[in-house]
């Protein structure tokens, strides 16, 4: 009997010890929060914390909300700041926009118009404007704080709470049902408008009115904090970006808890706010590849990734670094999403305008994410720095040495002979002649952000010349996210055409990359393109992309097909150039600067040119693209198409 006893008190003081364990391996050495541990305490599909993660951070947590920076009452901080370059510039160019009077609200007829038109120049500019004039004002007036701007601080704030809806109207539902006041929900507009006005209210403090701070945080709290902790909840079907992978996500929930933390008087909703970002967070990274790749293109990771960054800051700054994001659950995955823009690079500042990407490394906007990098992942460190938005320049404010350019003379930056990411079947071949001639070709599948269907398209570069390929985006407008727009659909991409079909959109249509063979003087790729195809009488059709990097360059494509009966086939040659067909299976192609004479050969059949404009009036990379179909003239049931690209350079 006493050993029974004896075996239970055993049992009891491994249980006590295990679950002693168990907690302290939620943080670390330090009393820092371990993510990965965290989030194994998550609540099934929940965003918002459980009750358990909820006393986890409550370890970490501060009791008091979050200040971004000291209120204008410390006088020496922003003394301090008013001597700075940058705090002077700023304070400049708020005293130039004084004069200028809120855009907003916009009327009902217009908000209904751009949600039917999907038009967004009608209100986006303007909304920007009056963000971007109220966040000037606000730090302006905490740097000279002689109380020339509060006139137009309160001016704007109030025009800002007199909104019906801070959504961009296109976000809305068909019905503008947030216009109508039926029901709440967050986006890429509203959650900017809420950061400006928390900025306000815990910058300016007293020197608002006792009215105008009420009325700010009671807007924050029904239009920010009620709605994404409601649906962190699961408990309505708004903020379905909450578990995205694209960049809503990040952008989204750092306005969505930089508010909450700041404005809220609830610490247990501070909580859930810091938590929910955690949870969510580990969505939206989930949407890069492993080798750091992002889908939605340079662009769109500069814009996405900078407001993880930007999140992963504040909830530093907030927590005295007990919460570190930067680090998050996979350090080593966070590193080479933070370094992929250099590896995304194909050559002289170009990279793949696949799906909504761009085609060009930008030198304008904010390049906080590339900062950021610098720091945390060991990115190249920018030369000049950028910002777009106040809590940005705060951040640097309060890092200075962080946010001081790269004034080191850089070597010429020597970009590798070829990238794969593979877990996208993305590859970049670079070639090194004096003229450089690369290719860009990608596999994966026809279910990514901001998707296009565009299964085995590809993008040629001569020097800086964007030569032939893929054409990019549509601009944002109505019909532009149809993936019957011909630019979305595969119609608009230089891939093959079966049977006047298209390639499918769904998870299932992809690429698969099924040989590489790389080496100093040729790189080559063959890709299994069927499965983008709903076509039950295509029996195999790959595609050969080889780049031969001797001499000027030939870069070939070739499509190979096999089907059980005869089909009609062809597939395109996608371009802004200009071109000049010399004869049945040659032309030339002239883009800005450079040419390139392409041939095309075939087996199985005969081919002919079939030329047509882009019927997609806005595309972001240009005007005037065309599609350059190259088609059999008879059905078969097998044949080859290879285009040869081939530079045609100049004497000089």
């Amino acid at each position: 009997m006493r050993f029974e006893k004896k075996i239970t008190w055993l049992l009891i003081l491994v249980l006590v010890f295990s679950a002693c364990n168990s907690e302290q391996k939620t943080t670390n050495q330090k009393g820092s929060l371990d993510i990965a541990s965290f989030l194994k305490y998550a609540d099934g599909n929940k965003i918002y914390p459980s009750e358990k993660q909820i006393e986890i951070l409550k370890a970490v947590m501060p009791k008091e909300a979050f200040q971004p920076a000291p209120s204008i009452k410390d006088r020496k901080y922003w003394g301090k700041i008013a001597k700075t370059p940058s705090g002077k510039s700023y304070l400049e160019k708020a005293i130039s926009l004084l004069p200028k009077a809120p855009e907003v609200p916009i009327t009902d007829e217009i908000y209904r118009r751009a949600n039917k038109e999907g038009n967004r120049q009608i209100y986006k500019p303007r909304y920007y404007r009056t963000m971007d004039r109220l966040e000037h004002f606000i730090l302006a007036e905490c740097i000279e704080n002689k109380g020339q701007f509060i006139p137009q601080i309160n001016t704007y704030v109030q025009a800002i709470m007199d909104m019906k809806s801070w959504l961009h109207p296109n976000h809305d539902d068909r019905n503008n049902t947030v216009l109508e006041g039926k029901r709440m929900t967050i986006d890429l507009g509203a959650r900017k408008f809420g950061s400006v006005l928390v900025l306000a209210k815990s910058l300016l403090g007293d020197v608002l009115s006792t009215e105008i701070q009420t009325q700010i945080t009671t807007e924050l709290q029904s239009r920010i904090t009620d709605s994404y902790l409601k649906s962190t909840k699961r408990l309505d079907k708004n903020n379905t970006w909450i578990d995205g992978t694209s960049n809503w996500n990040s952008v989204c929930t750092s306005g969505s808890v930089f508010v909450s933390i700041t404005n809220t008087k609830s610490y247990d909703e501070r909580l859930g706010a810091v938590g929910a970002a955690i949870n969510g967070m580990k969505y939206y990274l989930s949407g890069f590849g492993d080798d750091g790749y992002c889908s939605e293109g340079l662009g769109y990771w500069g814009y996405g990734f900078s407001h993880y960054l930007y999140l992963a800051q504040i909830i530093h700054e907030y927590t005295d670094g007990k919460v570190n994001m930067f680090e998050g659950e996979d350090f080593e995955k966070l590193k080479r999403v933070g370094n992929f823009p250099e590896h995304f690079e194909i050559q002289n500042g170009t990279c793949a305008p696949f799906a909504d990407g761009v085609s060009h490394t930008s030198s304008k906007g904010s390049n906080f994410a590339n900062v950021l990098s610098s720091k945390y992942y060991g990115a190249i460190k920018p030369t000049e720095i950028r910002f777009e938005e106040a809590v940005e320049q705060i951040i640097a404010w309060n890092n200075p040495e962080l946010f001081s350019p790269n004034t080191a003379v850089s070597e010429t930056k020597t970009l590798e002979n070829h990238t794969y990411f593979e877990d996208f079947g993305m590859i970049i071949s670079r070639g090194k002649q004096k003229t450089p001639f690369s290719i860009a070709v990608k596999a994966g599948h026809n279910a990514e952000n901001h998707n296009h269907s565009d299964v085995g398209t590809y993008i040629l570069v001569l020097d800086e010349d964007l030569i032939s390929g893929d054409i990019g985006a549509p601009s944002y407008r109505a019909g532009s996210f149809s993936p019957h727009n011909k630019a979305r659909s595969s119609w608009g991409h230089p891939v093959p055409r079966i049977n006047g079909k298209l390639q499918s959109n769904g998870l299932q249509f992809k690429g698969e990359i099924i040989e590489t063979v790389f080496s100093e003087t040729s790189d080559k790729v063959v890709m299994d393109l069927k499965p983008a195809y709903e076509l039950s009488m295509l029996n195999s059709l790959k595609r050969i992309v080889i780049n031969d990097k001797s001499a000027n360059g030939i870069i070939t494509i070739k499509d190979d097909f096999v089907a059980s009966k005869n089909v009609d086939f062809g597939t395109a040659i996608m371009t802004y150039s200009n071109y000049k067909i010399l004869n049945a299976t040659t032309l030339i192609l002239s883009g800005k600067s450079q040419k390139v004479k392409v041939e095309i050969k075939s087996t199985g059949g005969k081919v002919t040119f079939n030329p047509e404009p882009v019927p997609v009036k806005h595309l972001r990379e240009g005007k005037d693209a065309k599609r350059i179909g190259i088609d059999f003239e008879n059905k078969l049931k097998k044949g080859t198409i290879t285009i040869i690209y081939t530079p045609i350079l100049s004497s000089k």
